[in-house]
């Protein structure tokens, strides 16, 4: 929708004193006058916010700040996007009507003009706005910065920040919004209206005393989307949520089976389909009958208790009396998808401040069986209801592109995969062609049929034994070995020694290897998997343990085949290096083991071959794993495998050697030494003293946004590119990015780091504001260290695909430049989510890497 379109289909203007917007000014309006009007609204609807308003184009754009305003200079204050509001929404002061949108109490707080600083069409557009306001209690110099947006989230997060000046406040100052909570039109507090109070007086100026703000126009009072504050107990269907034709008188039923998705391959193409991300939680129905609330999962059970209060609250504020919701509980990782290990973790600890419910279907609304509807209409009913910025309930959002293109965008950001939905089917239980999900990464639920003990603690598991049923037996798949936080093997150790049975549960005679040092149990438990591939044989390839499924009896549990036959990914390279103690916890935040690592560089073999073997080594070790001792190496320690060689330094020959490898085993090797980062040279074996590599290293400050660390990375390009190097670009797997460029080992070290040097003393002198070429800690606050370092002799950079010793388990991964984006992040990918991209790469960003190698310019 277009310009006021989306804020009036949230309203019903016969029954809320909100301003339709009729007299909206047609044109430009502000933009083309250096200044425009300001409002700050404060509105207490679901939650006490306050709504930040800007004249811009002819309306009001707004921001829902949930805690308003700081003027303290720095303080990033949550500022999300909501629609446009007209113009004369900057002088409503009132009450919405209860089972209105944003039904509460609104006052003018603050009001006055704006003056950008720079183009604001451009800055808006960009996210990065810098401003001055001039108000009754605003002043000075503000930005508004755009957040990289969470994946599945329609709603747009800002931050609001008071630049440091005149008008900024220390950290112990008064609190503007606690000295100041009036209106400046009325002088009551947003507690004290009434719905029968009379509209304010308009005022066409600011009181005498305050002449800057000359204009007619202030800013609306919307809140972040959020859903009404009526109890569902006491309101129905508001008018703006008219039921579609077709929808049946019909009571709430207690449960309806869910439908369920087909597996395919691909996502379907052609209109017909709309596509959505799939999400890693639990399916859940959401019953909300009179103001009560229950969370039923895929089979009935009731697990409203499990999840805490805040989805069950959030529910019951919506305006209506009953509602059957289809969805999913989430919990979202740091890289802002959602994480199925995370939401295990949260559930055996009793947390329940993260779980998020995102709602796709609805069932029943007020009295009416929608089941018989489309798809689209539900859908669109449903959008309506929820809003687009609920905190703990929020709307999954849908996409009508193809369904080939979305599932390709949706692996390359390493996400589980999209489920197709028919848009014009109504609601089916069951599984069904009406529904299809195509994955990125082979996933599915196995059956735990027995244990093998840790080798590094007597109290708990170091791998599952697995099977599927097939005609009512159990047959046998493999082993997982890693993804288990050292909580979760104990637990596992706990709950499973307790069911422990002398007789394999599984059909068939297992193989000496096959029984090695397995604990047979009783088939009970179901967990779900990732792994890399199927083996001829039916055996699991790869695996990596992702919870304790609770919701599915471990009878329903078969071997997921989809409709079509999948092009197979190049089998990984099998590892030959043996791993002692392989169940050691490298990585205790996500259950990373030095055999899942090791799995991990089988897989990746292929794309890192190129950039470190045959080359000097330096290696972050950690013994213990990232919670432990680590230190930095380049020599060789007792007991150093074979398959890591020992090169001597041309010019240090008397010293100890370097290391380096030549193959996967000498990789595989580093990893049983637990070497957890490797940073290779920026030259080979072969040529000590010509490097082939440029590195440039962007190093933000904390609290430089990741829009500008993404700026810098294009004007690093550029500057390469007009110099005649080929640019490519990677995550550095820490804060920031890397840009790199293939050289023709022609120019010597020197040449090399005077020619990074200008580039990066260029950088600063051109724009001192944003970026700074050295590397002392003091002059880096806000700005983007430009590390030409990287470029001298015997200093390295992180190699793509290495992990990094940080939590999570990140890894330092390409990209091509047309992904650059705030939906990749510096620590976006990791081991846990890398191959879902690997392996539905269309094409490797940095495959021709070595054929695009041009000589050092002069």
């Amino acid at each position: 929708m277009a310009d006021l379109d989306r804020y009036r289909a949230k309203r019903d203007f016969a029954a809320t004193p909100e301003p339709s917007g009729a007299d909206k000014r047609k044109g430009k309006g502000a933009a083309t006058r250096p200044e425009g009007v300001f409002v700050i609204q404060k509105h207490a609807a679901r939650r006490l916010h306050y709504d930040f308003r800007l004249e811009m184009d002819g309306v009001l754009k707004s921001w829902a700040v949930t805690r308003g305003p700081s003027l303290v200079p720095g303080e990033k204050r949550l500022a999300v996007h909501v629609e446009d509001h007209p113009l004369d929404y900057g002088g409503f002061e009132g009450t919405i009507p209860k089972g209105q949108y944003g039904g509460g109490n609104v006052i003018i707080w603050d009001r006055g003009t704006w003056t950008p600083i720079g183009d604001p069409h451009k800055a808006y557009a960009k996210g990065h706005m810098e401003f001055t306001l001039d108000g009754e209690k605003l002043h000075g110099r503000w930005h508004l910065v755009r957040m990289a947006p969470r994946n599945g989230e329609k709603n747009e997060n800002w931050l609001l920040i008071k630049a440091e000046d005149a008008f900024a406040r220390p950290e112990d100052a008064p609190d503007i919004l606690e000295e100041e909570p009036l209106s400046v039109v009325s002088g009551r507090d947003v507690a004290a209206l009434s719905p029968d109070d009379p509209p304010p007086r308009k005022r066409a100026e600011k009181p005498a005393a305050r002449p800057a703000a000359k204009s007619t126009r202030k800013t609306p009072a919307k809140a972040t989307g959020a859903a009404p504050e009526t109890p569902g107990a006491k309101s129905g269907t508001p008018a703006s949520l008219a039921l579609p034709k077709g929808a049946k008188n019909a009571p709430l039923p207690a449960f309806v089976p869910p439908a369920l998705a087909t597996l395919a391959t691909k996502a379907p193409a052609g209109s017909r389909y709309l596509h959505e991300i799939k999400f890693d939680g639990y399916r859940i129905q959401a019953r909300v009958e009179n103001g009560a609330v229950r969370l039923l999962t895929r089979t009935g059970l009731d697990w409203t208790d499990r999840f805490g209060t805040g989805i069950p609250a959030e529910l019951t504020r919506f305006p209506i009396r009953t509602a059957l919701f289809d969805g999913e509980i989430v919990v979202e990782s740091g890289n802002g998808a959602t994480d199925f290990s995370a939401l295990q973790a949260d559930l055996s600890e009793g947390r329940s401040d993260r779980f998020v419910y995102y709602v796709f279907d609805l069932l029943h609304l007020d009295g009416h069986d929608l089941t018989p509807l489309p798809l689209k209409d539900r859908k669109d009913l449903l959008e309506k209801l929820v809003g687009e910025n609920g905190d703990k309930v929020r709307y999954s959002a849908h996409f009508e592109d193809d369904g080939a293109l979305v599932l390709s965008h949706a692996c390359r950001l390493s996400l589980e995969g999209v489920v197709s939905k028919l848009k014009n089917a109504p609601y089916h239980s069951g599984r069904s062609r009406d529904w299809i999900k195509s994955k990125c990464l082979e996933r599915q639920e196995f059956v735990v049929g027995g244990f093998v003990p840790s080798t590094t603690s007597r109290t708990a598991i170091g791998s599952l034994v697995l099977g599927v049923f097939e005609k009512g037996k159990l047959r046998h798949v493999g082993r997982v070995g890693t993804g288990f936080t050292q909580r979760v093997a104990a637990d596992l150790y706990k709950l499973l020694a307790s069911e422990k049975t002398d007789v394999s549960p599984f059909t068939g005679k297992l193989s000496a290897e096959e029984t090695r040092g397995v604990t047979f149990v009783q088939p009970l438990h179901v967990a779900e998997v990732e792994f890399g591939a199927w083996t001829g044989d039916g055996h699991l390839r790869h695996a990596a343990f992702r919870g304790l499924r609770e919701d599915k009896p471990a009878t329903d549990i078969v071997r997921e085949t989809p409709v079509e036959t999948k092009t197979s990914a190049p089998a990984a390279p099998q590892r030959r290096v043996r791993l002692t103690h392989p169940d050691r916890v490298y990585w205790p935040d996500v259950g990373l083991t030095k055999e899942g690592l090791a799995d991990y560089y089988a897989q990746v073999w292929r794309y890192m071959a190129p950039f470190v073997t045959g080359r000097p080594l330096a290696l972050v070790r950690c013994p213990e794993g990232i919670d432990g001792q680590r230190f930095f190496q380049k020599h060789p320690w007792k007991g150093l495998d074979k398959n890591i060689l020992q090169v001597a330094d041309p010019k240090e020959k008397d010293e100890a050697p370097y290391l380096a490898i030549r193959d996967l085993d000498g990789l595989i090797a580093l990893v049983q030494g637990a070497a957890l980062e490797i940073h290779p040279f920026g030259a080979t074996l072969a040529n000590w003293e010509r490097p082939d590599l440029l590195t440039m290293d962007l190093d933000p400050g904390d609290d430089v946004p990741w829009r500008d660390v993404i700026s810098a990375a294009e004007e690093v390009r550029q500057r390469l590119e007009a110099k005649g190097l080929s640019a490519f670009l990677k995550t550095s797997g820490g804060k920031g990015l890397h840009v790199c460029a293939p050289l023709k080992p022609k120019a010597d070290w020197p040449r090399l780091k005077a020619f990074t040097k200008q580039m990066a003393e260029e950088m600063a002198a051109d724009s001192p504001e944003r970026y700074v070429a050295t590397i002392t800690k003091s002059k880096r606050k806000g700005r983007i260290l430009i590390d030409y370092l990287r470029n001298q002799r015997g200093a390295t950079a992180v190699a793509p695909y290495s992990t990094r010793a940080r939590p999570g388990a990140p890894v330092s991964m390409p990209l091509a430049w047309e992904e650059l984006g705030e939906a990749i992040g510096p620590q976006h990918f990791t081991v846990g989510n890398a191959l879902a991209r690997l392996m539905n790469l269309g094409h490797d960003p940095w495959g021709d890497f070595r054929a695009a190698a041009v000589p050092l310019p002069e």
